[in-house]
């Protein structure tokens, strides 16, 4: 499974790319999933660890947030480019 583009039209989705045991994941999953519930941007998980596309491609990055296709940060947060994405999800 491979995050999906954002499509014209559609409601936006942000992708966090995550394994099991990680806290960085988990801090990451704190801080995005009450931003995007409260701008009403779904937010999907996806563990790169059943996927060995994902996994040979953000593997060593992980966490990863994705908005659309785009690589909005990994490791840790990054606040300007999530609240760019948010800010444009909302027109």
């Amino acid at each position: 499974m491979s995050p999906e583009p954002e499509g014209a039209g559609e409601r936006p989705e942000l992708t966090l790319l995550v394994r099991a045991y990680c806290h960085l994941c988990d801090e990451m999953r704190n801080v995005v999933a009450p931003i995007a519930e409260a701008a009403g941007i779904a937010l999907r998980e996806v563990d790169v660890d059943g996927d060995p596309a994902l996994d040979a491609r953000w593997g060593e990055l992980v966490p990863v947030l994705l908005g659309g296709k785009r690589e909005l940060c990994h490791y840790r947060i990054d606040p300007q480019a999530l609240a760019a994405f948010v800010a444009d999800a909302r027109g």
